[in-house]
């Protein structure tokens, strides 16, 4: 299958294939179990849970320990990785780009983990628009932050990684929401690593979460 961007078509293929290699283990869904514990703190009423390029379910799979109760969604573009993400019970698996995705109604708890870091910044305003729309109540940004925007070389390549400000971008297009917490995980952290990982919890507005069910429920 071909894609709109280079860099999808990267992660769809083998480099994709080799990136499920070097991240999986009961170590990664640990340290995840860890930061989504302090996330998840800061909200509530969490019934369903969407995941943005979910890879293997790494991330899924520490949330599911954390809500067992919480209806569990994956957008995936790689497909070997799609296959390991069908083997996890209870999670709608959804094969497609992100950019591509049809959302089908909103979501409480909106997850983007990694990813933004390699999309494309034309498109950045596409996905978070995507991320917006689906989100009920909350969205989660996890990603490589710099205070303005820089390409790294990653792995060799060039125009696969991008850091910048994502979660203020998203706020800046989309005034509604508002950032309810944040933080900072060290790849050398005693216990549970992130790799340098900086993480916001973003709400959206009640006036604007009720505005909008008035206009599904109007269509």
């Amino acid at each position: 299958m071909s894609y709109k961007t280079e860099q999808e078509n990267f992660w769809s293929g083998e480099f994709g294939d080799e990136y499920i290699e070097r991240n999986q283990g009961e170590a990664s869904i640990a340290s995840n179990t860890a930061l989504f514990s302090r996330i998840l703190n800061s909200t509530n009423s969490i019934s369903s849970v969407i995941e943005f390029g979910a890879n293997i379910g790494l991330n899924l799979e520490a949330i599911k320990r954390l809500l067992p109760n919480a209806k569990l969604s994956a957008i995936e573009i790689n497909e070997k990785a799609v296959n390991q993400l069908n083997e996890i019970e209870n999670i709608k698996v959804y094969h497609s780009s992100i950019l591509d995705f049809q959302h089908e109604g909103e979501i409480d708890f909106v997850l983007i983990k990694g990813v933004l870091i390699h999309i494309n910044p034309n498109e950045l305003k596409n996905a978070y628009e995507l991320l917006h729309k689906t989100s009920r109540k909350y969205i989660c940004i996890a990603e490589y932050y710099n205070p303005s925007p820089v390409e790294v070389r990653y792995r060799g390549h060039e125009g696969k990684l991008f850091k910048r400000d994502f979660a203020g971008e998203i706020m800046d297009q989309f005034p509604d929401l508002k950032l309810i917490d944040y933080g900072f995980v060290y790849h050398k952290d005693n216990n549970f690593p992130q790799d340098d990982t900086t993480w916001f919890l973003l709400e959206q507005a009640i006036e604007y979460t009720h505005s909008k069910a008035l206009h599904l429920t109007v269509m």
